[in-house]
């Protein structure tokens, strides 16, 4: 009788057959891990460079060791190698090209050329006669015009081409030395006395005002001072007092030339730089109000002050003595008319206009010119208001913004103020019309301070 086997115990989980084509893919991948690893350390020793191109054995020579010059030249052949493939690899970056100038720059630049256009030839025409009386020819200011507008063009092109932020480094040595010609120009002998006021500096016809430096040197003040204490606006004894002080000291070594005018003038300067700071309004209506009352004062305390207000009000009251001049001055612009009587053929000039080429010169341009001259200046002044205005919005910074916006009201209040003395809507004025009247250092300044307002404008965003 046979013993019976005893069957195997079976697994419960037992081991799934592997499949054949499983099993012929993971020999692929093991192979081609091998084929890939084959691959790598024969390129790791492969040579690279131009002697692994023309069959030389750069390996061979480093393990045998023959010479340490093999081994430097192999070293060049493979960084030549490594830098001819970056090369190759790497495009080269395109050249940076300059920025185009803006259409504001360029309007700026044309608006600027065009005033000084009209200047000169508007002072060849309005000075001819009183040239040949005093001096014996009709080009005696028209030559000197012609050399301020040269040094005014040449200062323009200089300054436009400076960094406007440069000038922050000449906030401080330029105000003291603006202070300082103020003050000497007040000691006789040194300041030139004319009319009843001593405003130059200089010998002959070589003179300047201090006053005009005074314009730009506390523009510049009030711009840094605004931009350095930005965060401190709302304490005004950070900030409005040290302002008001300074244009309190300028303005009154101004007033004692006496100049009601200029110092007029640089109190609008400083108040719209303080306006576009962001100064608190509380603080500018107190300001505004105080000021107000102050130039009131000036401008009825002194006799031949008072006498122009009140000609201002009635000019025909005393066309003969007190209103002469802007009662001329209305002749020769209703003289005009349409188109004018002609370039070169007024009679205002003819020693009927006093200051025909100097502070009444748009009387001469409306007379000869006619509405249709008078209004081309007038838009000239609109244009560089909206592109001054332009400037100061998109300027690259806050010391950019407030130097534009001085400036802008620098020379459009000034324009105005001109204007408004000659048509009769404002009192008159000696204030000189901004590019176009006749005066040296007024030209060249202010020609400074639109080379300014243009370099922002080059930089603007």
């Amino acid at each position: 009788m046979s013993t019976p086997t005893r069957p195997r115990a079976v697994p419960s989980n037992p081991p799934a057959p592997r499949a054949p084509a499983a099993r012929r893919a993971g020999e692929q991948r093991l192979g081609s891990r091998a084929v890939t690893s084959k691959a790598t350390r024969a390129r790791i020793a492969a040579p690279t460079g131009p002697r692994a191109k023309s069959g030389g054995s750069v390996p061979g020579a480093l393990r045998s060791g023959t010479s340490k010059s093999g081994k430097a030249k192999a070293g060049a052949a493979h960084a030549a190698g490594l830098k001819a493939a970056g090369s190759k690899a790497r495009p080269k970056a395109p050249a940076a090209r300059k920025a185009p100038r803006s259409g504001t720059y360029l309007a700026l630049l044309g608006t600027i050329a065009v005033l000084n256009a009209v200047g000169v030839v508007m002072v060849l025409s309005a000075s001819s006669v009183v040239s040949i009386t005093n001096y014996g020819s009709a080009w005696y200011f028209f030559e000197r015009q012609l050399i301020w507008t040269v040094f005014g063009v040449a200062a323009f092109l200089l300054v436009g081409r400076v960094d406007y932020r440069r000038w922050r480094r000449f906030v401080r040595p330029l105000m003291i030395a603006t202070v300082a010609m103020l003050m000497l120009v007040l000691v006789p002998g040194f300041g030139v006395y004319v009319a009843g006021s001593r405003r130059w500096l200089g010998f002959g016809s070589w003179r300047f005002q201090p006053s005009e430096v005074a314009k730009l040197a506390l523009l510049l003040f009030t711009a840094d001072l605004l931009t350095r204490r930005k965060d401190e606006l709302g304490d005004w004894r950070r900030v409005l007092r040290p302002a008001l002080l300074v244009v309190a000291c300028v303005g009154g070594l101004v007033m004692l030339e006496p100049d009601l005018d200029s110092t007029l003038l640089l109190a609008l300067i400083a108040a719209a730089v303080l306006v576009a700071g962001g100064i608190r309004m509380r603080h500018l209506v107190a300001v505004g109000g105080s000021g107000l009352v102050l130039v009131t004062a000036l401008a009825l305390a002194a006799p031949y002050r008072r006498a122009r207000v009140l000609t201002f009000l009635h000019p025909t009251a005393d066309a003969g003595n007190t209103g002469y001049q802007i009662v001329q001055s209305l002749i020769a612009l209703g003289t005009g008319g349409l188109t004018g009587v002609g370039l070169g053929a007024g009679r205002a000039k003819w020693h009927f206009l006093p200051n025909a080429h100097t502070d009444f010169i748009f009387a001469v341009i409306g007379e000869e010119l006619g509405l249709v001259g008078a209004l081309l200046v007038l838009s000239l002044f609109f244009a560089f208001a909206v592109l001054g205005v332009r400037v100061a919005a998109r300027a690259p910074d806050r010391f950019g913004m407030l130097l534009a916006s001085g400036i802008t009201v620098w020379v459009t209040a000034q324009a105005a103020i001109n204007i408004g003395g000659v048509v009769g809507l404002l009192p008159v004025s000696g204030i000189p019309l901004p590019f176009v009247s006749f005066g040296g250092s007024s030209l060249v300044f202010t020609m400074i301070g639109a080379g300014i307002l243009a370099n922002i404008a080059r930089q603007a965003k």
